[in-house]
Formats: structure tokens, sequence, C-alpha cells
């Protein structure tokens, strides 16, 4: 995760020789291992193959419009937007090419989105209102050993002035008192008032407390000579008298050691009508990798993330108003590694299942388990296999989502880590002591798997990697279908393009599922080819779209309140089984916490179904949903968008 000076497109490895060695399991994935390219063309293309394994399509989007796509999400006009931001990219970043693509996979059309700012690793939700919440990005990118010229890091400023705030502009030189040596801010910083400490048992003044402000500092010159190696007070140069006395800075080691990627405060709605970006209040935290999850109030919790000066920030969790289009800090500090699959449970506690996308430290902030905001009680879950290869693990909210029952699915080791879990684990939360339950195993250890929920309660497990960023060519090109009643997985037919790093799925309103993206770091199995972006779309057609016919769906309102009824009409009456409401995705770095699938209750006419909405606020959050109904053999309809305010 931490070496992006390269890509490369993942290929799939040639096919067999002519002759067909074994042909076993006709109807089965275990052909693609046999035969000649043509036989297994043929093979794959079959109806009856299809009807049991599904098929993939690449979907070949014109020149201009190819981008490196990191974030994708389903909106509710059917359409996908998909967010590269400068792609992983510097050549893109330092000329300021920023891209969103917004696709239509009824038209296969496809429109450029004008983008603000550098959205690649930003957070991003569905809100209530049908817009998505789009929060920090990119301010500068890594710069790796060797690459960094100026010293530099972290400056603590301190205020302890009780009476006022203090504003450091950019350029704000700081100067040793001891080392002599001085350092100029790169950005400006608000270092809030002292706060005064009282004794609580006398009301006697003990103290002031002195306000923070954390800011990155360069050295003003390049050189090694300008490195410091122990910690400093420094004079801030260029203030009052008056200030001069109450404000200093302190910084550790300033070096010329690797520096992160840092993060942006900037937040947007995406507006899906209007297809455009609505810049809302920032953030009170720059973030780059944060998770964004909805709270039972519609609110918005931001979590995690690397700060402006490429640290992770230190448990200061905040919550976005989507009325006021404001952000406040929540009362209590938790911190965790970046990108953690945070969700909203049906008691209204959050579940933490442990997996993550990466920076962080190794032994803090990375046992699954139950947070209680509010009280900011956090219990943990025990019983998690393979509990240290978590990062880069998918996290799936197995349907319905009334059983409450989460999937993890795979995972690596910390950092650059060559190790892979090919296990799953399935905790029950609405167990009296929930606690997780090794599931079905993949056949090899699994980095970055892509999961998605489907209308008939299946889950599509797909792609990822054996090794970090599909190093040595190891990227795995398996489907599998999960039955949530048999707790088992079925091999499907095979992807034809490779998912590792900054890959994503989407279920379409259609039923078919989308992959993008994958960022390999190199292209061959030596590991000395620099890799290259992915940038081809494909679709998955499930098996259950190569039947006869798919029930319909049709006519009702657009709007369903929490615990009401509506009728919809179908010719298909008699045959359909049940009714799902899907929330749409919004997916990347296997980080997907706004899919889920709910159960509705549902009566039959004779050209009709009326479904009723569950009335839990919390297992039924305000937003915008796919209807789904699916018929005895398990095909469904196309959706029908419904909103729940």
């Amino acid at each position: 995760m931490k070496d992006r000076s390269s890509r490369r497109r993942a290929r799939r490895i040639a096919i067999g020789t002519a002759v067909v060695v074994a042909l076993a399991g006709m109807n089965g994935p275990a052909l693609y291992r046999f035969g000649s390219e043509q036989y297994h063309e043929y093979t794959i293309n079959k109806q009856e193959y299809k009807a049991e394994n599904g098929h993939w399509k690449i979907m070949e989007f014109p020149e201009e419009y190819r981008q490196n796509t990191i974030h994708a999400a389903v909106l509710r006009t059917g359409k996908v937007l998909l967010v590269a931001g400068s792609g992983n990219d510097q050549e893109n970043f330092d000329r300021k090419q920023f891209d969103t693509r917004l696709w239509d996979p009824e038209t296969n059309k496809i429109k450029k989105i004008d983008t603000p700012t550098d959205l690649f690793c930003t957070g991003h939700t569905q809100l209530g209102n049908g817009n998505l919440l789009i929060a920090g990005g990119t301010k500068r990118y890594e710069k790796l050993e060797g690459d960094v010229t100026k010293a530099g890091g972290l400056m603590v400023v301190h205020n302890e002035n009780p009476d006022k705030p203090i504003t450091l502009p950019a350029g704000t030189r700081f100067t040793g008192k001891s080392n002599g040596k001085s350092f100029v801010s790169k950005d400006p910083v608000v270092v809030e008032r002292a706060k005064k400490v009282f004794d609580p048992d006398t009301g006697r003044f003990l103290r002031n407390e002195p306000g923070l402000g954390r800011i990155y500092v360069e050295a003003a010159r390049s050189g090694a000579e300008h490195e410091t190696g122990a910690q400093d007070n420094y004079k801030v140069e260029g203030l009052k008298p008056a200030d001069t006395r109450n404000t200093y800075g302190m910084a550790e080691k300033l070096a010329l050691d690797k520096k992160d990627f840092q993060g942006i405060r900037d937040a947007f709605e995406f507006d899906p009508v209007a297809e455009k970006y609505i810049r809302v209040d920032p953030m009170k935290e720059a973030r780059w990798y944060p998770t964004l999850t909805t709270l039972t109030d519609g609110k918005v919790l931001s979590l995690s993330g690397l700060d402006e000066i490429g640290q992770l920030v230190p448990g200061k969790n905040e919550v976005y108003d989507p009325e006021t289009k404001e952000w406040e800090y929540t009362e209590g500090i938790r911190q965790f590694p970046t990108y953690p699959a945070v969700s909203l449970m049906q008691d209204g506690r959050l579940f933490y299942s442990g997996s993550n996308a990466g920076y962080g430290p190794a032994d803090e902030g990375r046992d699954p388990g139950v947070w209680d905001l509010e009280s900011n009680k956090f219990t943990k879950v025990p019983g998690l296999s393979d509990p240290k290869l978590m990062e880069t693990s998918g996290t799936v909210l197995l349907p319905p989502a009334q059983d409450e029952k989460y999937m993890v699915i795979g995972g690596g080791g910390v950092g650059e880590s060559d190790e892979a879990s090919k296990r799953t684990r399935i905790v029950d939360l609405l167990a009296d002591k929930p606690r997780f339950e090794d599931g079905p195993e993949m056949e090899k250890g699994t980095r970055y798997p892509q999961a998605s929920i489907l209308p008939d309660d299946s889950v599509l497990v797909s792609g990822g990697s054996e090794d970090y960023r599909g190093r040595g060519a190891s990227d795995i090109l398996q489907a599998r279908l999960y039955d949530t009643e048999a707790n088992s997985f079925k091999r499907v037919a095979d992807p034809l393009v490779g998912r590792n790093y900054h890959s994503g799925s989407l279920l379409l309103p259609d039923g078919r599922v989308m992959f993008f993206g994958s960022d390999s770091l190199y292209a061959d199995k030596a590991n000395t080819k620099p890799g290259k972006f992915e940038q081809r779309v494909e679709i998955y057609t499930p098996p259950y779209l190569f039947r006869d016919s798919r029930p319909s769906l049709a006519g009702g309102p657009k709007k369903i309140e929490r615990g009401g009824s509506a009728t919809f009409t179908t010719r298909d009456s008699a045959s359909v089984k049940s009714a799902r409401l899907i929330r749409p995705s919004a997916s990347t770095h296997v980080t997907d916490i706004d899919q889920k699938s709910i159960a509705l209750k549902m009566t039959k006419t004779a050209d009709g179904v009326t479904v009723t909405v569950p009335k839990s606020r919390n297992l039924v959050q305000s937003g915008w949903y796919m209807l789904f109904v699916t018929d005895d053999k398990g095909t469904p309809s196309k959706a029908q968008w419904v909103n729940v305010p």
C-alpha cells in the first residue's frame, strides 16, 4: 500500500494447450483449465453453461472516457458515478487533472463530470436525500525515502493564551531554541485558545491547558545537515510581542525519511439529478482513506484517515449533518486503521469487523467489536481466525439484513506483507454472546476480495490477489457464489480481468454486477516490469439472468414510509416468492459500508404484490433503495427505485 510508484495491467495467463486433457464437469468452471482457447470460448458461451455459471463481458469504453477508477457508487437515477481524482498518478496530480465519469448502464452513455479537487482516496456514502456525500482526498502525494530533499515533519504549535485562538499563515518560520535550525510551515493553522483548568473540589484555578495545532513543516533549505534528531522547542517568528510569550512550537525528529500521503478537509455532495458536485462545509480534520458511516438519525460519521501532515488522525471522529451541511466532533476519541469497516447495527450501536485498508499501528484499533458511540464503550468480539491477516479483507452484511450476520472474507498481513488468508469468518450479532465462526474457505489466500449482495440472497465473491497489490502475477481469476442458507461456496465462471488494489464491485439495478479498477505493482512474475492501472470495466451476468424469463415489476409509489405498505403490479404474481430492498453500493478499497439487502413482508394479488417496509430506522436508513422481487426459481425482476424518508 505504501509503494505506488508503478502499476500493472492484470493479465490472464494463457489457457492450456490444444489438447483436451479432461472434460470432467462439462458445465463447471474447471473446464477453463483445459482445451484450446477456441474450445474454451465456445464452452463459456453455451447457453447451458451460462445458466449454470453466469457470464463475464468486458465493456470497452471509448479512449477519451477511460480513467483510473478508484471509487464508484450506484446513484438513484440508475447511473454509476466513477471517480478517479488524480487516479494514483503523480503527473495527473501535478497537472491538477482530476477525473470523474458518469456511466448509464442502460444506454452505455458516458459523461465527463467537472471534478473540483483531488478526490483520490476519498470517503463516500449515500445520503437520505439521494445525494452522495464525498469527504476527504489527496493534498499531497507520498515521497519515498531518497526522493525527499528537505527535512520535515510534524510541528505541534502550543497556544497558552486562554483569551483567544491564534492563526499562523502558511510560510510561518519556526526556529529551534537549542538546534538553531529553521523550518517553514506549508499551510495555515488555527491554534485554539488555552483551556483554564480548575480544581473540581475547591474551584481554585490550577493552570492553563494549552490549545494545540498540528502543522507540517519543512527545512528552509535542502540537505541532510538540516535534519534534527531530538525534541526541541521552537520560536515562532513574526508574532506580536504579546503573542510570542504564549505561542511556541514543539517537534521531535524532522528528517529526510519517507513522507506519507496527506489528506484534505474538503467535502461535497454529488447531486445525481443536476449531475454535479456541490461543495459543503469542510471536515474538522483532513482525511485521506476515511470511512463514512450513516447513523440512526441520518447524520454521517467520518472515521480515521491520514491528516494534512500524513499521520493517522488521532481518533478524532466527526459527524456531518445533512440539514445544516456542517461537521461536529464526537465527544469520544477512538482510533481505527484507515478505511475501517464500521456499520450501523439494528440496536443503534456500531459494528467494526476488523477489516481495513492499511495505514495505522499494527497493534492498535484492529480488534473487531461493538462500539457504543454515545458512551464510547467498545466491546471486543472474539473468535476471529487469522486475526493478524485482516488488512485488505472484505466485509459484507449477509442477506437478509434482519439476521445481522456479517462475513469477513480473506485479508492479508499489515503493510506490504505477502501473507494472505483463505478463510471466511461469520459472526451473528443477534446471538447472546456474538463470536466469529469460520465459514467456507476459498482455494487461495485472498487480499482485496470483492463481495456483492444479489437479489436472490446469494453473495458474489470474486477477484483479489494472493500477494500485496498482485505482486508475482498473483491475481486470482476466480468467482464464487455464497449460499447463505447452505453456508457454502459454489465456483462459477471465472472473470476475464484480474482485480486487486483499487478495485471494486457494484450491483446494478438490472441485477448484473459491475467490476472496476485494479492497480498492480508489477506486470510479471519476476516483479521487474512496472504495472499499469486497469481501466477496463467488466460486467458479470449471474446465472439467474439466463433463464427463460424474469418477473416483471412496475407501477407503485416512489416513496414508502417505514412501517408502510405499497402495491406494485406484476404479471408474474403467482410465481413471485420474495421482495428485497437493496441499498445501493458506494465502493472503494475493499470497503462498501452502504450495501445491504432488507427482506420485506409481501402479500400477493392476481396482478400485483404488496410489500411492507420494516419500522426500524436503524435497519432501514433514510434514502433511496432498489426494490427487487424474485420468483420461485430465484430470478429477480429489474429494480424499481423507491425512497424511504
